[in-house]
């Protein structure tokens, strides 16, 4: 008669699941020993538990399918809950197993006891816990069913005895399901009729656009209107696009900026860009999403439709005149040709340093067609944004809504369990690189050819810009580093140090050719300004009061270096 845990196990291989990333611990003896002597999963140990639920994020943003994490008791699993709250609000199925400590304890203040009903119910859409063996094959079946559903994170809390508890229950195949969503007619008539009277449409894509790139492209090339992009769309949004005019928001840029404050008609396509700021204040709002609750969430809406972005546009496009003037669209492309311009001029080397812009240029060129990058939050993920091309066999990933430090390498690991033969770039900062440095040694150890590029500025680099646009002198953002390919050779990786721009072409390509783990380790220019598309009156006396008070705290030097480097960018 099999155990609970290998009941698990079984019911997670019927149903497609090929591995399971985590750190064995007392409480999970059951569940690693009964993949072990199942031989049909993966364990893929990892030095951080919250590196296991980031690559479990990872593995299911590029397969779409359910991934699993597991944490053992107290400790071991309130270390998933920051790569749990990623793939929470990055709207992937996840299923972790947060193993407990022995029943008859629970309550009396137990070595490592914790409550993880508690704790997982902000970062999940289900959470139980599993208080006998007899309940687990139906709690097992509904919580995998609700992070396949729902798209989020199911958590079972499972005491380490109970997973040793035998049990008659056969495992069961738990698979996705397809349906297709489509507005009311009313509402699909109320959004036509907006459209047909614009002058001046522009269309806001986010996520939601993916594998409705065709449909886009047909409803901008109806309405004549440029197409802006948020983060998490630029992979879905702007390859074989000429309606494309660039991104939006945070790290966004002047074309897309004013492509948006200029409309004035704007349809929002599967994006949840959370900035308040960046959206027009006068212009008429349509938004279709999914799901309804985010409707009219970031700023008033004028019609609300529910439905797949492909199935709506479908739907919408016999609705629509033909005959429009492309005065906008023409403005906006004009504005979007020349902000790619200057943004290229920044992406060029130096005889004095590296510019990040500069390396993030060279990955993009000397990458694979279907490579997948893998920004950190902070600064990498401006360069991403900027610098990086997509071709619709690409990916780009990352924690663009939970917004977390440290997943470049974590979610690189994870991107490249499921996809072995893909060229996979973790673009780590040097902060979020050391925060879990120890994922190297997971990558060497399980020889994943994870391509590691630092980013190395010692410093907090985007945090410093944000200091300096609210007026702080730069403080507490300084980073002692060291030699990290000296670090990476030590690990066993194939690694190189570059700091002078005559010498980066020659390393990425060395770095990306390399067959097993590899890291560059790139020193780049600190003093490089990364602002939003559009400087506000509070930013710019931000920039006012940071540079009196550098001089005043006898910090000249340091604002002399940013001035030169910056000018461009600032004006």
């Amino acid at each position: 008669m099999p155990t609970v845990a290998r009941n698990i196990v079984d019911t997670l291989h019927a149903s497609g699941v090929q591995r399971m990333y985590g750190i064995a611990g007392d409480s999970l003896n059951g569940l690693t020993d009964a993949i072990r002597s199942a031989g049909t999963l993966e364990w893929m140990g990892v030095r951080h538990e919250e590196a296991a639920g980031f690559a479990a994020s990872a593995e299911s943003q590029i397969t779409g399918e359910l991934a699993v994490c597991a944490g053992s008791c107290g400790p071991g699993n309130l270390h998933l809950i920051n790569g749990l709250y990623d793939a929470q609000r990055s709207r992937v199925p996840v299923l972790a197993i947060a193993a407990q400590i022995p029943s008859e304890e629970i309550g009396s203040g137990y070595f490592q006891e914790t409550h993880p009903q508690e704790i997982f119910r902000e970062c999940s859409v289900y959470l139980e816990h599993v208080s006998s063996a007899s309940q687990m094959p139906r709690l097992l079946r509904i919580a995998m069913r609700e992070a396949i559903e729902k798209r989020g994170v199911a958590v079972l809390v499972i005491p380490g005895d109970v997973l040793l508890q035998d049990i008659d229950a056969d495992p069961v195949a738990i698979g996705a399901t397809s349906s297709r969503v489509i507005p009311d007619e009313s509402a699909l008539e109320a959004a036509a009729e907006a459209l047909n009277g614009s002058r001046k449409t522009t269309i806001l894509a986010g996520a939601g656009v993916a594998g409705a790139h065709a449909e886009l492209i047909a409803v901008a090339e109806r309405l004549q209107a440029p197409i802006v992009h948020a983060m998490r769309g630029k992979e879905h949004v702007e390859w074989d696009n000429p309606y494309d005019v660039g991104m939006t928001g945070l790290l966004g840029y002047a074309s897309g900026y004013h492509a948006l404050m200029d409309c004035d008609v704007l349809l929002i396509l599967g994006s949840d860009l959370p900035y308040q700021q960046f959206y027009p204040s006068e212009a008429t709002v349509i938004q279709v999403d999914l799901r309804g609750e985010q409707l009219g969430r970031r700023t008033p809406i004028d019609v609300g439709l529910v439905g797949g972005v492909r199935e709506t546009v479908e739907q919408l496009l016999p609705k629509l005149t033909e005959t429009r003037s492309s005065k906008h669209l023409n403005a906006a492309q004009k504005h979007f040709a020349k902000t790619r311009k200057e943004l290229d001029s920044l992406a060029t080397p130096s005889k004095r340093t590296i510019h990040p812009q500069y390396l993030a240029r060279l990955l993009d060129q000397a990458a694979e067609d279907d490579a997948v990058f893998i920004p950190d939050v902070g600064s990498p993920v401006v360069w991403a944004s900027r610098y990086l091309t997509m071709n619709g066999r690409r990916r780009l990933l990352g924690s663009f809504v939970h917004g977390s430090m440290a997943n470049a390498l974590s979610q690189a690991i994870g991107a490249q369990s499921v996809e072995p033969d893909k060229q996979v770039i973790a673009m780590a900062g040097d902060g979020g690189l050391t925060m879990l440095l120890g994922e190297l040694l997971t990558a060497v150890q399980h020889k994943l050819p994870v391509k590691t590029v630092v980013f190395n500025n010692s410093s907090l680099n985007f945090v410093e810009v944000e200091m300096k646009a609210a007026g702080f002198v730069n403080y507490a953002t300084e980073l002692e580093n060291p030699d990290f390919s000296a670090v990476g050779q030590a690990l066993g990786m194939h690694s190189i140090r570059v700091e002078r721009s005559a010498d980066l072409p020659a390393a990425v390509a060395e770095f990306l050719a390399h067959d097993g783990p590899a890291l560059l380790d790139v020193v780049t220019e600190r003093q490089e300004l990364s602002i939003p598309p559009a400087i506000t009156a509070e930013q710019a006396k931000g920039f006012t009061l940071y540079a009196i008070r550098t001089v005043l705290s006898g910090k000249g030097d340091e604002l002399f270096d940013l001035a030169k480097t910056n000018f461009r960018q600032l004006f």
